[in-house]
């Protein structure tokens, strides 16, 4: 049976619902808040429900111990420059393809920043488990940070991010806003700052989860000549966004997720 968690936002319930969802559970919600309108989380539960309903498949199978180890020293040598920014966006599913995106990633990687739809206080937790797993140093992102190699950025739960230039330095805001998609944060308002700040300079991946949030905003990165690539069907648990934006033209590469480490070192080093 999909499985949807609607929790607190303590941390102790943070550390579980996130365990939960690595043994298979679909989405995660937070119960109402002073910062979360009941009216905000119906509308989201009903769609969440509707969309988990048609999952055939959605136990994700735990990654083996080879594929999580490091890409060898010549792949890690062929990585040209540190300008680029790789950005990702994902909903239904996307926390376990984010972690298995960044196991098998080496320590200096271009800056990635992180839309993954998911609660207010749930996201800290969530990057501080991916550090802990991850030869990258991954936190939450804080208002006006600066992009570094090496670094993943998670946006926080409830506040949109995106990405700003000063200069050569690459750093990110957050801040409030209205919805877009239903979500905040939201995939298509990080691409889209992505496209304006980074251009053909960025890379663009958008992951499993249900809706159309991130298709636009990937467009637009590939419109101003960033590299665009959305997971295939078979690998997505929900495959709502990658298929919204595989039908307009946003993706120049379809692919399983578990090739996706190895693309992302193939055209940092120039060889895709």
């Amino acid at each position: 049976m999909p499985v949807i968690i609607v929790s607190s936002l303590a941390q102790k319930g943070c550390q579980v619902a996130l365990k939960a969802l690595e043994l298979g559970a679909l989405e995660i919600m937070a119960k109402p808040g002073a910062s979360y309108s009941v009216k905000d989380m119906s509308e989201q539960l009903i769609d969440k429900i509707k969309a988990v309903s048609k999952v055939k498949h959605f136990k994700t199978p735990p990654v083996k111990e080879e594929e999580t180890s490091a890409p060898s020293s010549a792949n890690k040598a062929l990585i040209k420059t540190t300008q680029k920014i790789i950005a990702i966006g994902a909903s239904t599913g996307g926390t376990e393809a984010i972690k298995e995106i960044l196991v098998k990633l080496p320590p200096d990687m271009p800056p990635i920043i992180v839309v993954q739809h998911m609660p207010q206080n749930f996201t800290r937790s969530f990057a501080e488990r991916l550090n802990s797993i991850c030869r990258l140093s991954v936190k939450e992102a804080e208002d006006g940070e600066l992009l570094a190699p090496g670094k993943v950025l998670i946006a926080q739960g409830n506040k949109h991010m995106v990405l700003k230039r000063s200069g050569a330095s690459y750093y990110v805001e957050i801040k409030d806003g209205e919805l877009v998609y239903h979500q905040r944060p939201s995939v298509e308002v990080l691409f889209s700052s992505v496209a304006r700040y980074a251009g053909a300079n960025a890379i663009g991946i958008i992951l499993t989860g249900m809706g159309k949030d991130g298709a636009h905003g990937l467009l637009e990165m590939k419109t101003a000549g960033a590299y665009t690539i959305a997971q295939d069907e078979k690998s997505c648990v929900v495959y709502g966004m990658p298929k919204e934006a595989v039908a307009i033209g946003a993706a120049m590469k379809v692919v399983p997720l578990e090739k996706i480490p190895q693309v992302l070192l193939e055209l940092l080093s120039g060889s895709c």
